[in-house]
């Protein structure tokens, strides 16, 4: 989960919102990662034997939306968002916090660790972006807007590259 990205995405999307707005959204999109990310830890092996498609396909896939996800960052080509708008499930909730990147690698990790520990650190992850989201206002007074904002570049290059990795490793793993 990409922190760096993720707060200065939040900020961005809810600051015409209003505290409980903010929070509100923050729930919405933290319960949607959870959401999105047991389901798939129980039927995403079965669901990928039913299409027919493979981890690396699913790793390749994923990277190449992370590296779109990273350009619109880049780009700054996300909307703003006006109160009573429910960008909590999507694009926060899915595919920011829980996106490709994260799906692929529960996928991987579950055989090496077992259910319990990666669970365990799902859900260790998500509360630390609960967190953080929670203590967003006093990161942007710190840093202030210009410096949430080459931070926010900074860490979406980091994405591009994790994303350019990941189609590296998933086109590997085919041979």
């Amino acid at each position: 989960m990409d922190l760096g990205g993720l707060v200065p995405a939040f900020l961005i999307l809810t600051k015409n919102l209003d505290d409980s707005e903010r929070k509100r959204v923050s729930t919405e999109a933290l319960l949607t990662a959870l959401a999105i990310s047991v389901l798939f830890v129980a039927v995403g092996r079965w669901i990928f034997q039913l299409i027919g498609i493979s981890v690396s396909d699913f790793q390749m896939a994923g990277g190449l939306l992370l590296l779109v996800l990273a350009i619109v960052e880049m780009l700054h080509l996300g909307k703003e968002v006006q109160p009573g708008s429910h960008v909590g499930p999507v694009p926060l909730g899915t595919p920011m916090i829980v996106g490709p990147a994260v799906l692929t690698s529960l996928i991987i990790l579950i055989p090496l660790y077992g259910y319990v520990v990666t669970l365990g650190a799902l859900c260790a992850n998500l509360f630390l972006v609960g967190f953080t989201f929670s203590q967003s206002k006093r990161l942007v007074r710190r840093l202030g807007e210009d410096g949430l904002r080459v931070t926010s570049q900074v860490f979406s290059l980091f994405l591009a590259a994790i994303a350019v990795s990941m189609i590296r490793r998933g086109f590997q793993s085919l041979r």
